[in-house]
């Protein structure tokens, strides 16, 4: 009669599964939550620039299209904490705190916005010539790549400052608002 017991295995040792050292298991998991971080802040960094220029204007005419003057700058952002503050049913202390904080954030990023359409334009000029020169396009994909970095710090800045302004229950309702505005992405 055969034998129809089966004898356990030993659980394998901890040489026999090489696991990662903990300081590098950490530094995956700071990095994994910078990188979502970093990528929320550009969404809504996106589109915020987006609103500025009212649905459907983003490449013709809104924040990152035609020109925009420091009058029409305001006359948007204007309408846009107008409808922020329906939103979030702000009160006049947080109107009044508000604003400097958009409008100055908007002020900042503006010249951005025109060094990156200079880049752009000389991106075209560069990629137009009889001789592609390599070394010029590697030059302003690196001052582009800055200009980026140098935006999206003053938009989070701006975005932490906003959030310090709101309580807990107004950024809820913004981000479930937002949430159902554009609805899932994936």
């Amino acid at each position: 009669m055969p034998d129809s017991t089966t004898t356990p295995q030993p659980p394998p040792t901890p040489s026999s599964t090489p696991s990662p050292a903990p300081s590098r298991r950490r530094f995956f998991r700071w990095a994994a939550i910078t990188t979502a971080v970093a990528a929320l802040a550009t969404v809504v960094g996106f589109k915020a620039y987006a609103h500025i220029g009212g649905f459907g204007h983003w490449h013709r005419g809104g924040f990152m299209g035609a020109h925009l003057d420091p009058a029409q700058l305001d006359a948007h952002l204007d309408r846009m904490l107008k409808h922020l503050y329906v939103e979030i049913d702000a009160t006049e202390a947080q109107k009044q705190a508000l604003a400097p904080i958009v409008k100055s954030a908007a002020r900042d990023l503006l010249p951005l916005r025109d060094k990156h359409h200079d880049a752009r334009a000389q991106a075209l000029t560069l990629l137009t010539q009889p001789t592609v020169d390599r070394a010029a396009l590697e030059a302003l994909r690196a001052s582009e790549l800055k200009l980026a970095e140098d935006a999206s710090r003053r938009l989070t800045q701006a975005l932490a400052d906003v959030a310090d302004v709101l309580t807990p229950e107004q950024r809820k309702a913004l981000a479930e608002r937002l949430a159902h505005r554009h609805g899932p992405r994936g």
